[in-house]
């Protein structure tokens, strides 16, 4: 991938997908390169124009943005899109759906400009965005369910550093926390995500969170971020 950005916007609503349009256009390094109605669109023109990030409203008419992000991610390509799911303020069951999907995060649509700017890029250089007003909510529906899923058998491949960084990963931290945490440098802590993500056939941080709450390697309300050091002690760390 180039220093550009590009990106195609898929949302039913011609003034939102103007205004994202709008936004995005204003920055040197991210281009435009489509505007999807629907999730038919968005897949055709995805597979046509080869974008680094799709913004995609799970909402839309025909097929949806959950069906497109399947279809798009499903064989798990490794040149494959970056997904931003947008969503409203209310979590629904398409925000869950899509995640577990392989969609790289997602964004509530009334965030300031700013958000977007930087979702697009975080997304596009391969890190996983969760926006934190409404992570809590989404873990906790993956903690619903936790320990319903088995652990994969390349879990127990995971070294205890490994397993370690997971469950910081899964608790919300980024390299750099967690490298504050472990008293690690960053650049070992990204080697460390990059391992596990490997290990576990992995496509990104998003779905490392999952995986942690299905399984009950985390669980939400069992330490605060403050207190993460602690909780992976006690939780197999």
């Amino acid at each position: 991938m180039s220093d550009e950005v590009r990106v195609l916007i898929a949302d039913d609503q011609a003034l939102v997908r103007g205004g994202f349009r709008m936004i995005l256009s204003a920055e040197p390094d991210v281009h435009v390169v489509g505007e999807a109605e629907d999730g038919r669109r968005a897949v055709e023109l995805a597979q046509a124009l080869r974008p680094d990030v799709i913004l995609m409203d799970v909402r839309m008419p025909g097929m949806d943005g959950l069906e497109a992000t399947r279809q798009l991610l499903g064989a798990a390509a490794a040149d494959a899109p970056r997904i931003i799911i947008l969503t409203t303020f209310d979590l629904d069951e398409y925000v869950f759906a899509a995640v577990r999907a392989g969609a790289s995060g997602f964004l509530l649509k009334d965030g300031a400009p700013e958000d977007l700017v930087d979702a697009v890029r975080i997304v596009a250089r391969g890190d996983a965005l969760l926006a934190p007003s409404v992570t809590r909510r989404l873990m906790e529906r993956f903690a619903a369910v936790a320990g319903a899923a088995p652990a994969p058998p390349a879990m127990a491949e995971l070294t205890e550093r490994e397993t370690e960084v997971l469950t910081l990963v899964a608790r919300g931290l980024s390299n750099a926390e967690i490298a504050h945490r472990l008293f690690l440098g960053e650049t070992t802590v990204k080697t460390h995500v990059s391992h596990l993500l490997g290990k576990l056939g992995l496509r990104d941080r998003v779905q490392a969170v999952v995986l942690a709450y299905e399984t009950g390697l985390v669980r939400p309300g069992a330490a605060e971020p403050g207190d993460v050091r602690t909780a992976t002690t006690r939780e197999g760390g």
